[in-house]
This record gives C-alpha cells, sequence and structure tokens, in this order.
C-alpha cells in the first residue's frame, strides 16, 4: 500500500495544511516512518502523535513539521494541538470505519503539518489541523482526485494563500477588449472603467504592444491583477522565441498570425503549451482556417476569426466555426473579432463562436462600464461561485 491524501481547511494564521502518506509497515512509508523517527533534523523534529501522553493513535501515526519550529510558542503549538488533533483525528476515523478495509496495524502515516509562525489561538489550530488530517485520509483512501474530477476542476480552481488567481477560459463564452490604443492614460482609464467579471479578458492590441512593448502587460496587470491578458504579437518568425517572450511578460495568451508558416505556428504553439499559455491563430487574411488547423501537427487554443479594421464596411463572415473546430480535434475556442456590436452578438454566439472580441465600441464609448456591461448582458453568462472553487468538493 502506497497512498497520499491532501487537505487545506481554515483561515488566517491557523490554516491547516496536511500532506500525508500512508502504507505497509514492510514497504517505503514504514522506511521513511523509521529514517524520519531516527534522523532527526534541528527544527524539523518529528513527533508521534498522541491523544494524550501515554495513548498512541493506531495506525500509528508521525507528525513532521513543515515549518521551521524556532520559538517556543510554535514547538508548544506543534506538541500540543497538532500533536492532538492528528492524533484524534485518526483515531476517530479508526472509530467510524474508515480503516475497516486497513489492518490498522500493519501500516504506518507520515502526516506533514504547517504551522504558521504567526497562529495564536490553539482551538482554530486544533480544529482546523483536525479537519485537515481526517479529510486527507478519506482522500487517500478514496485515491482523490480521479482524472475525471482533476481534469473538470483544475481550471475552475482557485489556490486559497497564493494571493492572486490566474483565469483559465473554462465556461465560455466571453468578452475580450482589445486595447488597440496607444495612449497609457486612455488604457489606465478603461481599465478602471470596465466591469470586474469572470467572463471579461482583456487583449494588449498590436499597436499598443508595438508602442510601449510588452511591459505594458505588466502595467495592466497592476491595474487588473487577476485578468485573462493577451499579448497580440500576431507572431509571423521565430515562434518560440516570441511566444516565451510573451509568457515571460506575464501574459495568459500569445497571438501567431495565421499567415506564418506552419513551422513558425507549430513551434509558437508548443512553446505556449510548454509554459502553461494559450496560444492565439488569428486567421486576418487567410482564406481556409480549417485547412491551416487540420495541417498543423500540434493545435492552439483558440483561433480567431479576425475582419481587418480597414474592411469594416464589409458584410460579417463568421466562416464555417464547426468545420475550424473539426480540424482542431473538437477542444478549442472560436474567436470573432472586427467591428462586433452588440447587435450581432447573437448571431455570432449562434455560429459557434466562443469569444467575442470588441475594441473601439466599448473603449470609444462615452460610458466603457455601461458598453461593456451590455455585451456581457448579451453573452447571458453567470458569473462563477468563488466561494465554491475555494472550498471542498
Amino acid at each position: 500500500m502506497y497512498l497520499v491524501g491532501e487537505a487545506l481547511i481554515g483561515d488566517g494564521a491557523e490554516v491547516a495544511h496536511i500532506d500525508l502518506l500512508m502504507g505497509d509497515k514492510e514497504g517505503p512509508i514504514g522506511t521513511a516512518f523509521a529514517h524520519a523517527v531516527s534522523q532527526l533534523s534541528a527544527g524539523h523534529t518529528p513527533l508521534l502523535a498522541v491523544i494524550r501522553p501515554n495513548l498512541l493513535t493506531k495506525p500509528v501515526t508521525l507528525v513532521i513539521p513543515k515549518v521551521t519550529l524556532k520559538t517556543m510558542t510554535q514547538v508548544n503549538e506543534m506538541f500540543g494541538p497538532v500533536q492532538a488533533a492528528v492524533a484524534k483525528a485518526v483515531a476517530d476515523c479508526v472509530e467510524e470505519g474508515v480503516f475497516a478495509e486497513v489492518d490498522i496495524e500493519n501500516v504506518v502515516i507520515l502526516a506533514s503539518a504547517f504551522v504558521h509562525p504567526d497562529a495564536m489561538d490553539y482551538n482554530k489550530i486544533y480544529r482546523f489541523n483536525y479537519g485537515a488530517t481526517k479529510l486527507a485520509i478519506h482522500r487517500s483512501l478514496e485515491k482523490f482526485p480521479d482524472a475525471k474530477t482533476l481534469t473538470y476542476e483544475k481550471d475552475r480552481a482557485a489556490h486559497a494563500i497564493m494571493g492572486f488567481k490566474v483565469t483559465r477560459l473554462w465556461d465560455p463564452p466571453y468578452l475580450q477588449v482589445a486595447l488597440d490604443l496607444v495612449d497609457m492614460g486612455k488604457v489606465a482609464s478603461v481599465l478602471k472603467q470596465l466591469p470586474e467579471n469572470d467572463h471579461l479578458i482583456i487583449e494588449a492590441g498590436t499597436p499598443l504592444i508595438k508602442k510601449f512593448g510588452l511591459g505594458v502587460i505588466s502595467e495592466i496587470r497592476k491595474l487588473r491583477p487577476n485578468a485573462f491578458i493577451i499579448a497580440d504579437m500576431k507572431i509571423l518568425d521565430t515562434g518560440n522565441l516570441e511566444a516565451r517572450m510573451a509568457a515571460d511578460a506575464s501574459s495568459d495568451a500569445v497571438v501567431i498570425s495565421g499567415l506564418a508558416p506552419a513551422s513558425t505556428l507549430e513551434k509558437a504553439i508548443a512553446e505556449a503549451r510548454k509554459v502553461g499559455i494559450y496560444s492565439v491563430v488569428d486567421m486576418l487574411n487567410v482564406q481556409n482556417p480549417a485547412k491551416v488547423i487540420e495541417k498543423l501537427k500540434v493545435k492552439p487554443d483558440i483561433v480567431e476569426l479576425h475582419r481587418a479594421i480597414d474592411t469594416e464596411d464589409t458584410a460579417h463572415a463568421w466562416g464555417d466555426i464547426v468545420a475550424i473546430k473539426k480540424a482542431a480535434g473538437g477542444k478549442l475556442l472560436v474567436a470573432t473579432a472586427g467591428g462586433v456590436r452588440v447587435n450581432v452578438v447573437k448571431d455570432a454566439l449562434k455560429a459557434g463562436a466562443d469569444i467575442l472580441v470588441v475594441g473601439r465600441a466599448i473603449t470609444a464609448s462615452k460610458d466603457i462600464k455601461h458598453a461593456a456591461d451590455e455585451f456581457l448582458d448579451k453573452l447571458d453568462k453567470e458569473e462563477i461561485d468563488q466561494f465554491r472553487v475555494m472550498t471542498d468538493f
């Protein structure tokens, strides 16, 4: 047996995070258990989980401090409420039948416990560590998460401690506001007026990047730290290098021109995937987008059907979005850009669009928030429940 469990419960300085390993005494977990007890390190002294002195819990459990214990306050917290909480959680799991299929005499548990140096409230420390240990045990025995849960939740998740949210595009349709501007004062004004909405993403337009460089991404992020930001670089050459540059600038996606050679497209897409950002292929002036996508060995995350500003007097032609998605194997978002107005949103969505790219209809509006809200209302999407994505399943 070699089981792994993890759980975080609580908030503030008393938040509890347990990393748990469970396995046979005669296996690698048992060996690690023995080494931890016999090879001590300063500030990280492991301790057996006891419900009270002289009453060991079963399965035998070792509590290992994650944070270096530098003060007697920290030591007392680890050897007091944390130790008691972990031991009691294990014992209660025995009573509740959680270990019904496990021989508790032949397995051991390693519980790595986090205690923040500023934690003070013993009651919270105990309760949070009890809950985290119990949940970690359940998850280890259930082999949580399974692949289906993992792939479903990974882009919905918000890390409780990281301090900011990395937005992913898992719930289309979206409104993409294109900042095709060359005045940073205007950019700041637009960003401050745009509504906070889970279905609004921001594009650093090509003119903006040409004027100020990729450093403009950081300036946007200062005002909208949790936004999904696209760097519209329209890459035509050195695909891997420029995709990496976009990622290094903290963008969430990079735009490659569909007119670029196939090798450039593939290198940029592969590099974007490697560094964890989205790849967008802009089909401006491309006659057959589906054919371009079909021939690529690696597929982009987004295809943008783009009507040029200079040709906005022509009718909208969304193209065969179904064929484009099929050429990519089905997992693809399609964006429509170029003179998109509120009155065509429903038509674009009906044609299969996942992202509506809007520029001057919002950025040049006298009431930017109202203009953006009009488009968002047409998307007919509810805000994501951020409380749910922060809590247990």
